[in-house]
């Protein structure tokens, strides 16, 4: 499928991606789904229950590490193009959407700036809302062939975003993103990010985001007692 240019002045899906399940040598579930390749025409979106069952948002994907995976909280992962092609530029290597397991590659939006809550409107139908940050596992590490690459990914802090079904529908390349709903608090997917992995003194000021995920606001109220 040939990629879609970026629209200067709006955010648009570059693509939209769905999983290859593929073995998985670097973790004990056998399979994986992070090979994520664009796919054409309109894909289901709808919320996917609690955690376990190896669903998600997408029609089509799964995830296969279903205790870490999946449910209500990481339906479906955003990752920016802009951020994509700066990896490529450091790592001198070319980076397809979707190569990083992200469901929805962006242009024009700001995916790590996201502040918890904050919901999106993908096309005419589809509602997400911003839940959290994605942490880098060993399969993401070996998936890439890169040593060393989840302390390279996380002292980064651009994550990319998780996020909840809020209003079902179909979406597809080319739909305009449209934020229309940002709370007001401050702590963005990269903030959480950073509290979650090298800068736990940061956990308390999770807690000013209602939206947060309940297992992140126990870290946060634990670190702030």
């Amino acid at each position: 499928m040939p990629a879609l240019p970026y629209r200067s002045g709006m955010a648009v899906l570059i693509s939209v991606n769905i999983g290859r399940p593929r073995t998985n040598p670097w973790k004990d579930t056998g399979t994986t789904g992070i090979d994520k390749r664009p796919v054409a025409g309109p894909v289901a979106v709808s919320a996917p229950g609690p955690k376990g069952t190896g669903e998600v948002g997408l029609a089509g994907d799964r995830v296969y590490d279903v205790k870490h995976h999946g449910g209500t909280d990481q339906a479906v992962y955003a990752y920016a193009r802009e951020d994509l092609d700066n990896w490529a530029a450091e790592l001198g290597r070319d980076l397809p959407d979707g190569v990083f397991g992200e469901n929805l590659t962006t242009s024009g939006l700001d995916v790590n700036g996201a502040l918890i809550g904050e919901r999106w409107r993908i096309g005419a139908q589809v509602v997400l809302e911003v839940a959290d940050p994605r942490i880098p596992c060993g399969t993401f590490q070996g998936w890439m062939e890169q040593a060393g690459w989840i302390k390279r990914f996380t002292r980064r802090a651009v994550p990319g975003a998780y996020l909840r079904v809020i209003e079902p529908g179909d979406i597809q390349q080319g739909d305009e993103v449209t934020v229309i709903d940002r709370p007001s608090h401050d702590v963005t997917v990269s903030l959480v990010f950073r509290a979650l992995t090298l800068e736990p003194d940061l956990l308390p000021r999770l807690l000013a985001a209602d939206a947060l995920p309940e297992e992140v606001k126990r870290r946060a109220r634990k670190r702030a007692t």
